[in-house]
């Protein structure tokens, strides 16, 4: 691997890991259920993902907004902050998770005025407190630098994802690069590609370079077909933790995983990526 930073493994994926294990995850709230009812299960995965080797954990607070999660918003917030703490070493660090209001997939979808939202998330999380707050998996870029807007306001160190989708073709590699280099201009400290398909993600970690802050990857396993994540097993995790290594050597120091990874991913990048 080429010469950089030290590399931080980030947890992998939750909502994708509960409905394996049996949780139902119906709209609008989706893993929100799950923090109100079976708060132990998030803890639970935490736990694994730290036992794996993550040093920096996602508070599962993906749906936990009043439009996902009604007006007991701020209390699954809260638990969801507190699973997360309550799961992983004490020298960890917890992220919150700040997601665009509507689909991840559909940037078509994404509110003219989102700020409010976002703000109140942003917000909320500080107060619980996390350590980083993560905006993710957004799609639509100019919501995305709301977000960030508002995530840098509370003082707290702020992250953001972009995603090209499944496909990887909700954005093109030039697109993410402008939209990082705007979040890094606006205090965003880190910039990443996420829940884009694994094997497409190599050229958006290029791209994002050129942002001049830190760079990660947490990649979508894609299809079940292709055998890299969606519980296939030892042989899954580590293709998906050969495919981050070339993310490594393209310059990303942050590295984890997204839908369909679980915490043997987490195990193999751990042994092939540190």
């Amino acid at each position: 691997m080429s010469a950089g930073p030290p590399v931080t493994i980030l947890d992998g994926a939750m909502g994708s890991l509960l409905e394996q294990r049996g949780f139902a995850l119906p709209a609008p709230g989706w893993s929100a259920h799950v923090v109100r009812d079976h708060p132990q299960a998030i803890q639970q995965i935490h736990a694994e993902y730290a036992r794996a080797g993550a040093t920096v954990h996602t508070a599962c607070t993906f749906r936990t907004r009043r439009r996902n999660a009604g007006d007991d918003w701020k209390h699954l917030t809260e638990a969801a902050v507190q699973a997360a703490r309550a799961g992983v070493p004490g020298g960890h660090r917890v992220a919150g998770s700040v997601a665009p209001l509507e689909s991840c997939y559909r940037p078509d979808l994404s509110p003219k005025d989102s700020r409010a939202e976002h703000r109140d998330l942003a917000l909320a999380l500080a107060s619980c407190p996390v350590d980083i707050l993560l905006c993710e998996s957004f799609p639509n870029v100019a919501e995305a630098l709301v977000a960030v807007e508002e995530c840098v306001a509370t003082g707290l160190e702020t992250w953001v994802g972009f995603c090209a989708g499944p496909q990887a073709n909700l954005l093109s590699a030039e697109e993410m690069r402008r939209g990082a280099i705007a979040a890094a201009a606006r205090g965003a400290s880190a910039v990443f590609v996420n829940c884009t398909a694994a094997a497409g993600v190599t050229p958006y970690v290029h791209a994002l370079r050129d942002a001049g802050v830190r760079v990660g990857a947490y990649a979508n396993a894609g299809d079940v077909r292709e055998g890299i994540g969606w519980g296939s097993g030892t042989s899954g995790a580590r293709r998906y933790a050969l495919l981050a290594r070339d993310w490594v050597n393209a310059g990303a120091s942050l590295i984890g995983g997204c839908c369909g990874t679980d915490p043997s991913h987490t195990a193999e990048l751990q042994a092939l990526c540190i």
